[in-house]
């Protein structure tokens, strides 16, 4: 994402059907306080679609890819929703691993649709 421009942001972000929020998380609930982490996610009929999430790497050791997800599962299940999008997944890509560890999950496989991933 570092990679893109302002007209490839505005594309994915703004020129777009789906409404997408940026969801900030603050040391504290306070707009005032340091911003620590961010989602770009978008609002789907059924869900929430996390498209693209960072954090301060200073607060690695805090684990917040893993807090921004579950809060991201909490949000869903208070709006009697079903399903929350980790975005794409790249078998045998170590950045994407990590999607593997939430279950349920299911793959998009073309024409056979949503499939439970073994």
């Amino acid at each position: 994402m570092n990679q893109m421009s302002f007209v490839d942001y505005e594309y994915m972000v703004e020129d777009t059907p789906v409404q997408s929020v940026l969801v900030e998380y603050r040391l504290r609930d306070h707009p005032d306080q340091p911003l620590i982490a961010v989602a770009l996610t978008d609002v789907m009929p059924d869900g929430l679609s996390m498209v693209y999430s960072f954090y301060d790497p200073d607060l690695a050791h805090r684990s917040l890819g893993t807090f921004l997800i579950l809060d991201h599962i909490a949000q869903v299940r208070s709006a009697g929703l079903a399903y929350v999008y980790l975005g794409y997944w790249v078998k045998d890509s170590p950045k994407m691993a990590y999607k593997a560890q939430y279950r349920p999950l299911e793959v998009q496989r073309g024409t056979l649709g949503w499939c439970p991933l073994e």
